[in-house]
């Protein structure tokens, strides 16, 4: 009987457990959990990405500042550069497309491209302006120049140019081709247009959850074989974003000890999906949402001199249901309140024995939202033949409700001029607010001034813009609201950080017999002087709107015995606070809103 053999060091140390081995798992366990369409990619070693683009297989992506042509990892950030020998060439180039074994890209005036095995460029097109963006479809090279104002579409093979399309927004354009549809970013939009490739003619266009995109590309969503449907997919691709920008923050400074916080900036960059659904038959399109919790709350503090007053009745507005905001739930802070409806909108009402000068004490709500971008797609052509504004509208929405000095001479002649000859409703409302942005800069005040006297200094804050944006619209018969009431800081990284916005917004609301209310933000689009001017916000509100109070008073305050001359501001101090959750999933095709 042959002895045992007793075994070997070897063959203990694969049977004993073995330590695990963090470095070799890490990847796999990403893997795992990566979520394609909610998942932000910051490529590793990336400056400024210019140009974003893919072949099915790999996701790849230009970064103008080093000139690196590199291959992103979506589950780890993990970065490749793929012309090490070769970056001179692609610095400070711009867009990014694949055909076949092409890379395309575009520096200067000048379009090129490359072999995927050679980066020497090679020159297809020069044009007396400078280029931003490219993308080619089998023998068609389209081509985005802010200077010219177009999309110029090339054949591939002559280089002839064969026609041209206008741009679709005001700002540096990149774009991708996605079958018979044409992509196109806008960074001054904050937009990105879905137009038909061979037309030109937009089809819907969706708001970006980060500003300044610069480029955009489809890539394969699938991780495991299996065909995945929802919004940002593109039959089995989604949509990636590229962003860049400097972002300022405080650094420490060593050498200097006796004030060694400094500001200084740094290049940021990276890729994140954009999800969309287009609803044709409601107009509008729905792009990235957030799950946020906000809380209004009111501090009691009032004046030392402030007299005792009781049996108060405050009323704060909450939280409205809208298409691109949902309310999943509501909850008293401080103190309980009952509920009533004030022109459709929900209002907590708090009742409060007794304020005075030695007196404190927190009351208010907290909710818990949904909110997206949305977008409206509605063209002059389909409001030409509207029914007439309903008769309680004209009653509510066309009068001089709000202080809105209609009857005096400088806001009737601007009424007047605003519009011209426009008989077309989206026409006139567009021509209000650009007459608006030319006449008027944006500036902080204590307090609002009457829309004759605004207009006539030149000057005002949000809710100054508002007022003539207001009286101007409803003197040309277009029925309008104030909507508001605050904005969540628009940075989706913050997220579980309780954030504070800096002041309170409005913006307006006009409505469209048979088509409903559309928003229209008050100044945020005067962001150049004399234009042209942004539309991303004409007919669209980004996901970090709070909408609170359409046409009512965002809060009121009455008691018997509280005299004229004290306001809100005289008792209490208003907390602000949002904490952005988590990023929603792409919004369903079937839901219903």
């Amino acid at each position: 009987m042959p002895l045992e053999s007793s075994p070997t060091e070897q063959q203990i140390a694969t049977s004993a457990p073995q330590p695990l081995q963090p470095q070799s798992l890490q990847p796999q366990l990403l893997r795992r959990s990566f979520d394609p369409q909610r998942r932000t990619i910051r490529p590793i070693g990336a400056y400024a990405i210019r140009g974003l683009a893919s072949d099915g297989d790999r996701l790849l992506a230009l970064d103008a500042v080093r000139g690196h042509l590199l291959q992103v990892d979506r589950a780890t950030d993990n970065t490749t550069v793929l012309n090490p020998h070769d970056v001179q060439a692609f610095v400070d180039a711009r867009g990014l497309a694949l055909w076949e074994q092409q890379i395309w890209f575009v520096k200067d005036s000048q379009v090129l491209w490359c072999l995927a095995t050679d980066f020497t460029p090679r020159l297809f097109v020069t044009l007396p302006y400078e280029v931003d963006g490219v993308a080619v479809w089998q023998s068609t090279v389209y081509v985005t120049s802010q200077r010219a104002g177009y999309i110029l579409v090339f054949d591939r093979t002559t280089g002839k140019r064969i026609t041209q399309f206008s741009a679709p927004g005001v700002g540096i354009e990149n774009l991708t081709v996605n079958e018979e549809e044409l992509w196109v970013c806008d960074d001054m939009e904050r937009s990105v247009y879905c137009m038909d490739r061979a037309t030109g003619e937009v089809q819907f266009s969706v708001l970006t959850p980060y500003d300044c995109p610069m480029a955009i590309a489809f890539h394969s969503g699938l991780q495991t074989g299996e065909r995945q449907t929802g919004e940002g997919l593109a039959g089995d691709r989604i949509l990636y974003a590229a962003y860049a920008e400097d972002e300022y923050y405080i650094r420490d400074n060593p050498n200097d000890l006796d004030n060694s916080r400094e500001l200084t900036s740094r290049h940021r960059t990276f890729i994140h999906p954009v999800h969309f659904h287009y609803y044709s038959d409601r107009h509008y399109a729905l792009s990235n949402g957030y799950l946020i919790e906000m809380s209004y709350v009111e501090e009691i503090a009032p004046l030392e001199d402030s007299p005792t007053i009781t049996e108060l009745e405050w009323k704060i507005a909450l939280p409205a249901e809208t298409p691109r905001q949902k309310v999943l739930s509501v909850e008293p802070v401080g103190l309980p309140f009952t509920e009533e409806i004030q022109e459709g909108q929900r209002v907590a009402v708090f009742r409060i024995d007794k304020v005075s000068g030695q007196g404190g004490g927190l009351f208010g709500w907290k909710a818990l939202l949904e909110v997206r971008g949305i977008k409206y797609h509605l063209t002059p052509r389909q409001v030409e033949e509207l029914p007439p504004l309903p008769r309680e509208f004209q009653k509510r929405y066309l009068v001089d409700n709000d202080a809105l000095s209609m009857d005096t001479p400088v806001i009737r002649r601007s009424a007047r001029e605003a519009i011209g000859t426009e008989t077309n409703l989206l026409r006139k409302v567009l021509s209000i607010r650009n007459y608006v942005y030319d006449r008027m800069s944006y500036g902080m005040k204590p307090y609002i001034d009457t829309p004759d006297v605004a207009l006539e200094r030149g000057v005002g804050s949000c809710g100054e813009y508002v007022g003539i944006l207001l009286a101007l619209a409803r003197l040309n018969g277009i029925a309008c609201r104030t909507v508001g009431r605050y904005k969540c800081p628009a940075d989706p990284d913050q997220r579980g950080v309780p954030l504070q916005p800096d002041y309170n917004h409005v913006w307006i609301e006009f409505f469209v017999p048979g088509f409903g209310w559309l928003p229209m933000e008050s100044n945020v689009d005067d962001v150049a002087e004399g234009g042209p001017y942004p539309t991303r916000f004409f007919m669209g509100l980004p996901w970090f709107h709070a909408e609170i109070g359409k046409g009512i008073s965002f809060e009121k305050m009455t008691a018997a015995d509280k005299p004229d001359d004290i306001s809100l501001g005289d008792l209490s101090i208003n907390h602000i606070r949002f904490t952005i959750l988590e990023e929603l999933p792409p919004p369903a095709h079937d839901e219903s809103r």
